[in-house]
């Protein structure tokens, strides 16, 4: 079994100062992608860059302090790249890591930002990943897509769907564009298997609204459809602490 895990950890300098490194070391698993870094690797020590048992790889942001993402692994991929369209790569959002049986994309789509002041980008984004996606199937690959999408998909995705219809995460093109995506052979793996509402993956800091479970379901591993049934297990950490978002977690056979 090969166990993934996916998190934002919302900067992971912070991170490390709630708890980051102790909970990797008694998580382990096979392969840690992380979403909004917010740093370069030359501006972190060997306790980051070589944890016990893994090799890391990062994708920064050119923009210091802001966005990019990282894979922590136990085995080391066949190959690693980042998307190689300059737009998102210059923020750091794209990580794409071969292995034998799949390739893994690490991914943090963009926010569409009040006022849908960067949907066009987040649209764009979208499209590349389904492109990206196609092209790696048409390959003969089989794809997992882990990340923060920043997409509450459907109503019970979020705990207030009719409050939020005009905000950013819930907006009617962002989730279009996700139906798209699952439309084009794609499985949301957390709704293979949990059907019900009331599973989120990030609290606003306001209001307590983690301890009320006033959440977004932000966070995501998708596949393939071909590869459905290597998929074991796909949940939600929300115990774990350190970040706006808590991790989600794959097992594939």
């Amino acid at each position: 079994m090969t166990r993934i895990i996916s998190w934002n950890v919302n900067g992971i300098r912070a991170a490390v100062r709630n708890g980051f490194l102790t909970w990797l070391e008694t998580a382990q698993p096979d392969i840690l992608c992380i979403q909004e870094t917010r740093v370069a690797p030359g501006e972190l020590d060997h306790t980051l860059l070589e944890p016990p048992g893994y090799r890391t790889f990062w994708q920064p942001a050119i923009r210091k302090g802001y966005s990019g993402v990282a894979a922590f692994v136990k085995k080391e991929p066949l190959s690693l790249a980042a998307s190689d369209i300059d737009e998102f790569d210059a923020e750091g959002r794209i990580q794409i890591l071969d292995y034998t049986n799949f390739t893994l994309v690490n991914a943090y789509f963009p926010n569409s930002q009040p006022e849908r002041g960067r949907i066009d980008y987040k649209l764009a984004y979208c499209n590349a990943i389904l492109k990206l996606c196609n092209k790696l199937r048409r390959a003969g690959k089989n794809v997992i897509l882990s990340g923060d999408y920043n997409i509450a998909h459907t109503e019970i995705d979020l705990a207030r769907p009719k409050e939020n219809e005009n905000n950013p995460g819930y907006l009617p093109e962002e989730r279009a564009a996700m139906t798209t995506f699952l439309d084009a052979g794609y499985l949301d793996t957390f709704r293979h298997f949990t059907k019900e509402p009331g599973h989120y993956t990030w609290w606003s800091y306001r209001g307590r609204a983690r301890d009320k479970n006033i959440g977004w379901r932000l966070d995501y591993h998708c596949v393939n459809r071909e590869f459905v049934p290597r998929v074991k297990a796909s949940k939600i950490l929300s115990d774990v602490m350190g970040s706006d978002h808590c991790p989600v977690e794959i097992i594939i056979k």
